[in-house]
């Protein structure tokens, strides 16, 4: 199955506590870290609610 590279570019400070539980189920949470996760709807769309903290990296 396909891989997707992804980033977190924003901080999970003063943001609602449901965003912050999206980032971790990620595997994110701390800034300017990298996850490779299998491409699929349920990352798709965790990715399409927080696109403010979240950068796919092409590659």
């Amino acid at each position: 199955m396909a891989k997707i590279k992804l980033k977190q570019i924003g901080s999970p400070i003063r943001r609602p506590a449901h965003q912050e539980k999206i980032l971790i189920g990620l595997g994110l949470g701390k800034m300017n870290r990298v996850v490779e996760l299998e491409d699929t709807p349920e990352v798709r769309g965790a990715i399409r609610k927080l696109p403010h903290m979240v950068e796919v990296i092409e590659g």
